[in-house]
């Protein structure tokens, strides 16, 4: 008589809480199917309509869920989290991904797209000329990988344990990697800055996954509370418990583009199509910082004493090289880049107060800052040469004399960067260095109200010279921007405004309670 096979047991699975990210996959999965059977002339439309759609339809799905769920619950063995923060991030992670997939699907900036094109096999890189990309059409390809770079964004900020997380972090980096390589213009620079990304986000992967196997060295585990237990009440040698959580920290804030750990990000966000740029300064930081937020409340909060100092000192070095390298660019989207480190300093204040007050100010921020971001990165794309956007500040020069319009815009989405008041700048600021002054964080918020008005400096050096230089006569024009980047742009400002003068709705939506384990 033969044994009996072991019973299997199924992990239970909570399809309603996790249908916002199963839809994207799906989405994304069937957008490769597109790529393998339909004509290239037909893939555009279907393309984009899917990715929009699939976007919308899990939008509607995490509403639902959201309106029906509790506190809170765990899935999948415990390995997901989905808490009132991981809504709420999920929700800033759709919309921004839906206003990034408008910029990416816009063909009317850039005649065929802003994505290279497929050439013919004689043709090096950077050798098609305008009138042959228009025709041939752009790359679509960058459709699935931006889903499914999304889809790991959301996975990453509900992630319940340290190798979900890597496996997460591995599934939104990659399809950056590619998608960053794609550039129509300039494919030299697009291409060097693929391969610095790809490698730079290896060895921060490697740091990763070494602190989390020195962490399951320590704990026994690789899940957030079990970290949180060991560190409470453990008598073993913390050596294991600080190497693994400085190196886990390299790699987050990585990701998070927190300086010094930034080296990436001017280089990426110079040379990346404007598009990808503005999804990823938007969407990759939210998705950072939330599995940041995560990790340090739920795994390390009780060694908080050992580690806030190392982190006050992240979060000063981030927001000086941020402004000091900042003053120094000549390059608009360089400019940005280390605005986007400064302003990834501020995030980390809210981030090491380990309150209520300050995950949800944290969470204000993040939303602010990706609108305003996506919105941006949409006016860059509009102002052109004929060989490419006109990035250099000396092109935009006299640019509220040749369209009043797009100066304004982009003068109001600078003062929101600036912290300006009437802006969600203003507000994201206010929370965060508020939830630091109760938690007794003043030093580091002297610090972080001088970094920001220093930081004023270089924006306001962009508004002055659009509206009080003379425009050259050979300068560059300032496109008509189609529907898809008029929404894109229109959404970004509007939220950015509404969070300024009305951000009451948003403040009580992140004050939602903290995590579940």
């Amino acid at each position: 008589m033969s044994a009996q096979a072991p019973k299997v047991e199924i992990p239970p699975i909570d399809y309603a809480a996790i249908a916002p990210i199963l839809i994207l996959l799906g989405a994304a999965c069937l957008a490769i199917l597109v790529e393998a059977f339909l004509p290239r002339h037909q893939r555009w439309p279907v393309q984009v309509g899917l990715s929009l759609v699939s976007i919308v339809v899990a939008g509607v799905a995490l509403a639902v869920y959201a309106r029906s769920s509790g506190t809170g619950v765990t899935t999948l063995s415990d390995t997901l989290a989905i808490d009132p923060p991981t809504l709420f991030l999920w929700g800033t992670l759709l919309a921004l991904g839906l206003a990034a997939i408008l910029l990416i699907a816009d063909r009317s900036v850039e005649p065929g797209g802003a994505f290279v094109a497929e050439s013919r096999p004689a043709e090096g890189p950077g050798t098609m000329s305008r009138a042959a990309a228009a025709v041939s059409g752009m790359r679509t390809e960058v459709f699935p990988l931006a889903l499914f770079s999304l889809s790991g964004m959301m996975v990453f900020t509900a992630a319940n344990d340290l190798l979900t997380m890597f496996i997460a972090l591995e599934v939104l980096s990659l399809p950056l990697y590619l998608m960053c390589g794609l550039a129509k213009r300039r494919r030299l620079l697009s291409q060097e800055a693929a391969v610095k990304y790809f490698l730079l986000g290896a060895f921060a992967s490697a740091f990763f996954l070494y602190g989390l196997a020195l962490l399951y060295g320590y704990a026994g585990s690789v899940k957030l509370q079990a970290i949180a237990d060991a560190t409470a009440g453990s008598d073993r040698s913390d050596t294991l418990l600080f190497a693994g959580l400085g190196l886990l920290l390299v790699g987050l804030l990585f990701k998070a583009s927190v300086g010094p750990f930034h080296t990436w990000t001017p280089d990426v966000y110079q040379g990346a199509p404007t598009a990808v740029t503005g999804f990823m300064a938007a969407c990759t930081k939210v998705a950072a910082f939330g599995g940041i937020l995560r990790v340090l409340q739920v795994a390390f909060q009780a060694s908080s004493w050992e580690w806030k100092g190392v982190l006050w000192a992240i979060a000063i070095a981030s927001m000086v090289i941020g402004v000091v390298l900042g003053l120094t660019q000549r390059d608009i989207k360089r400019m940005i880049a280390y605005s986007s480190v400064a302003h990834a300093g501020f995030m980390l204040i809210g981030s090491v107060a380990l309150t209520e007050r300050g995950l949800s100010g944290t969470l204000f921020y993040l939303l602010a800052y990706g609108f305003t971001t996506i919105a941006v990165f949409g006016v860059i794309s509009l102002v052109r040469r004929s060989d490419g956007e006109a990035t250099h500040l000396s092109d935009w020069a006299g640019l509220a004399k040749r369209s009043p319009l797009v100066a304004g815009v982009f003068t109001f989405l600078l003062f929101a960067l600036a912290g300006i008041p009437l802006t969600s700048g203003f507000v994201g600021k206010f929370v965060v260095f508020e939830a630091a002054l109760a938690d007794g964080m003043a030093p580091l918020v002297v610090v972080a109200l001088v970094a920001s008005a220093v930081a004023a400096f270089f924006y306001l050096r962009v508004i002055v010279l659009m509206y009080f230089s003379e425009p050259a006569a050979d300068g560059p024009t300032v496109s008509v921007p189609g529907a898809f980047t008029t929404a894109a742009i229109t959404l970004g400002v509007v939220v950015t405004l509404l969070l300024g003068v009305l951000p009451t709705l948003a403040l009580d939506w992140a004050n939602v309670g903290g995590f579940v384990s």
